[in-house]
């Protein structure tokens, strides 16, 4: 997962380039990984500490688990109510794969690797969690939550460069209702990225909410 090493001038050059790609085409979610390491190195190293100090974050620094196909299939077997089948059905009608994401190319060690890459693989989650779609204004959402769990700068830039593209009427709903409700719920909720997920997806999506202080999108006016 390490592909650090880069000098300062170069990794500036790519955080550049990735930026003014993902601004003309924000379907790169290559362009939009390579922006967030570049961009992200001390957000990441602080979250890595968060992640030392706390016992459930410890667990997956230990054991890294891989949100992949092969280790997260059997949440489509799991009961309707429980957190893994929310899971589920959130990736099956969009018709995602867990194995989508990009390797992670641009930090220098293989433990901040891993933090960047747990990052962009509970992504999913957190749309389930939270009850966010998946267009341009719950992707928006969503980015404003994960700024405030975790301080990276391509969460900010990415809100920026996604209200823009709004029509006014989107603008106008984002601001008046999901952009309040992000910044409260972000928050509210605990520190997300110390949560050991798959070891939730047999509980109840209500329990795992209130275990987690998780305030659902609430329905549009």
């Amino acid at each position: 997962m390490i592909g650090g090493g880069l000098k300062r001038w170069q990794q500036a050059a790519v955080a550049v380039g990735s930026a003014v790609g993902a601004l003309l085409d924000p379907r790169r979610a290559d362009l939009i990984a390579a922006l967030g390491e570049t961009t992200g190195k001390p957000a990441f190293e602080k979250v890595l500490q968060r992640m030392q100090r706390s016992p459930q974050g410890r667990a997956v620094l230990l054991e890294r688990p891989r949100v992949l196909s092969e280790n997260v299939g059997h949440a489509w077997d799991l009961p309707e109510n429980t957190f893994g089948a929310a899971y589920a059905k959130f990736m099956g009608s969009r018709n995602f794969s867990p194995d989508d994401r990009p390797p992670v190319r641009f930090m220098d060690t293989d433990e901040l690797a891993y933090v960047a890459m747990r990052a962009r693989e509970v992504h999913d989650f957190w749309h389930t969690l939270f009850g966010l779609p998946t267009n341009l204004i719950g992707e928006s959402a969503l980015k404003v939550i994960e700024f405030e769990q975790m301080y990276l700068p391509m969460c900010m830039l990415s809100v920026i460069g996604g209200t823009a593209r709004f029509s006014d009427k989107q603008r106008k709903l984002f601001y008046q209702h999901y952009f309040p409700w992000a910044v409260r719920a972000g928050m509210q909720c605990t520190d997300l990225m110390c949560v050991y997920y798959e070891r939730h997806f047999n509980e109840d999506l209500e329990d795992v909410r209130r275990k987690l202080g998780i305030i659902p999108v609430p329905a549009v006016p």
